[in-house]
């Protein structure tokens, strides 16, 4: 399920400093937005801390944002982007290894154990894909975003994105197939479709 837009009114109210305004805008969207950094950083204290520093740079960027853009490409092209600088400069510093036991679970609490074990599989797949694929992923199959939303969020061109997704499931799906489960397929048509573990991450 793709993510709105935001009223327009709203978004005009937001842009001329009317800070309601700005606290819906962030309401509606302050959820997607740490789901996808905690999974990109691995840490919920980190991914809170990035959430609150993406939304001061969308109020602060709001007033020169052009309506005739997608709101929520815009979101993500900016999320991507200090997420990027975190993770350069985790790079140079000491960081603590944490445990993907350690993130919280997007599943329902009633799921099947059987469903909770794939799950829990398709998100190790995820978590060894490299941040390029990582990111295309889960801004299609659990953000929601279209290819071309995907495409102006990431500033690369829409193949790129097509073959990094296919390319991310490819990976996921492998990784389930050495633990013994099977989700999605080829299709023949040179796409893969998304596991069905992952559809129901996005659902939950």
């Amino acid at each position: 399920m793709s993510l709105p837009q935001p009223d327009l009114g709203v978004l005009r109210k937001a842009q001329r400093g009317d800070e309601r305004a700005f606290t819906l805008i962030v309401r509606a969207y302050e959820l997607p937005v740490f789901n996808y950094v905690l999974r990109l950083v691995g840490d919920r204290s980190l991914a809170e801390d990035l959430t609150q520093e993406v939304f001061l740079r969308v109020y602060q960027g709001l007033p020169s944002f052009s309506l005739r853009c997608r709101f929520t490409t815009w979101l993500f092209q900016v999320t991507k982007n200090r997420v990027l600088d975190e993770l350069r400069a985790l790079e140079r510093r000491p960081r603590a290894i944490v445990n993907l036991e350690d993130i919280p679970p997007l599943e329902v609490i009633d799921a099947p154990f059987e469903r909770i074990e794939a799950i829990d599989a398709v998100w190790r797949g995820v978590e060894a894909l490299n941040v390029d694929l990582k990111m295309a992923l889960l801004l299609r199959d659990v953000v929601g975003l279209s290819y071309t939303e995907i495409a102006d969020s990431l500033e690369i061109t829409l193949a790129t994105v097509k073959w990094r997704i296919y390319k991310a499931r490819e990976e996921v799906q492998l990784a389930l197939g050495r633990e013994g489960i099977t989700y999605g397929a080829d299709t023949g048509s040179g796409a893969l479709e998304k596991p069905a573990a992952l559809a129901a991450l996005a659902e939950a």
